[in-house]
């Protein structure tokens, strides 16, 4: 029973991290069309509609005044940053590319913690976190011919993304996390609002950008669905491993959506990445501590 279980949780936990890379893929395909800022705007509009629908139904409002807290305010502020420099980045990158250094996430994380809450970290973790950001930086390649400015961005959205996950651990555990949720994506919407005329103004969008952006908020909350019943389905053990599926993923609908191809330099710190993920997060295991919020499921980056 636990292994159709755990086989189950990991079948959720690999569609969640599929609705994320086709939302990833939509964007960078609307991003043609209108500038990221709208891209927030009108995503978020749909994205806002529904979660909060969602939040009714499931008796998750609360009070407006929860944004006032620091760690909300702080969650906010590292979505809304993670997300301007995500999307400023995915339209001059690859998918696969922008996807494989969003993984070192979880890394970051475990830095962040042993240098903000004193958590401990052994040498063999440590080794872990300096490996994935080699890799990261095997595929930025500062410096080398195939260097993109905008992958150094995408690593900045890394930085962010971990400053919200780590605030996110210490939200008070009463306030319903669809409620942060909710916060989050109406703060963002805004943010979009505030920055769509210094990147260019308003683009009347097409019906098909329209529908795309629609179908784009819909894949977040069937992913975040999916990511729920995971968890709740499956040991974290055996289903938060399969978070670096989005990296196939990101690989196929590139090829298939823009016929990008990974080269060697990609593939080879995209697998280092990986590989540090894993080994630091069967650390974890050992030593009997909380998973990082990223490694229990979360997405791989901003939404």
């Amino acid at each position: 029973m636990t292994l159709s279980l755990n086989i189950r949780g990991s079948l959720l936990m690999a569609s969640a991290m599929a609705a994320f890379t086709i939302n990833d893929a939509i964007t960078k395909a609307v991003s043609a069309e209108m500038n990221f800022g709208q891209i927030m705007l009108v995503r978020g509009l749909f994205a806002v509609v529904l979660i909060a629908a969602l939040a009714k139904h499931q008796r998750a409002l609360w009070p407006p005044g929860v944004l006032i807290m620091k760690m909300v305010m702080l969650r906010v502020a590292g979505e809304i940053g993670g997300t301007i420099l995500l999307l400023a980045a995915i339209a001059h990158l690859p998918l696969a590319n922008a996807t494989a250094i969003l993984q070192v996430l979880p890394l970051a994380i475990s830095l962040g913690a042993a240098l903000t809450f004193d958590e401990p970290v052994g040498w063999r973790r440590w080794l872990a976190i300096t490996a994935g950001f080699i890799g990261v930086l095997i595929i930025v390649r500062p410096g080398g011919e195939g260097f993109n400015q905008f992958s150094l961005l995408v690593l900045i959205s890394v930085f962010f993304c971990a400053v919200r996950d780590l605030a996110t651990s210490r939200i008070p555990a009463p306030i319903p996390s669809l409620f942060v949720t909710l916060l989050t994506a109406v703060s963002v919407t805004i943010a979009g609002a505030g920055i769509l005329v210094p990147l260019g103004g308003w683009t009347p969008p097409s019906g098909r950008a329209l529908a795309l952006m629609a179908f784009a908020a819909v894949l977040l909350l069937i992913g975040y669905q999916c990511i729920i019943l995971a968890l709740r389905t499956g040991d974290v053990s055996a289903v938060a491993p399969f978070r670096y599926s989005a990296l196939l993923w990101a690989m196929l609908f590139g090829y298939l959506v823009f016929g990008d191809r990974p080269d060697a330099m990609m593939v080879a710190g995209a697998t280092i990445i990986v590989l540090s993920g894993l080994y630091a997060f069967s650390r974890e295991r050992v030593h009997g501590r909380p998973v990082a919020p990223s490694t229990t499921g979360l997405p791989s980056g901003p939404q």
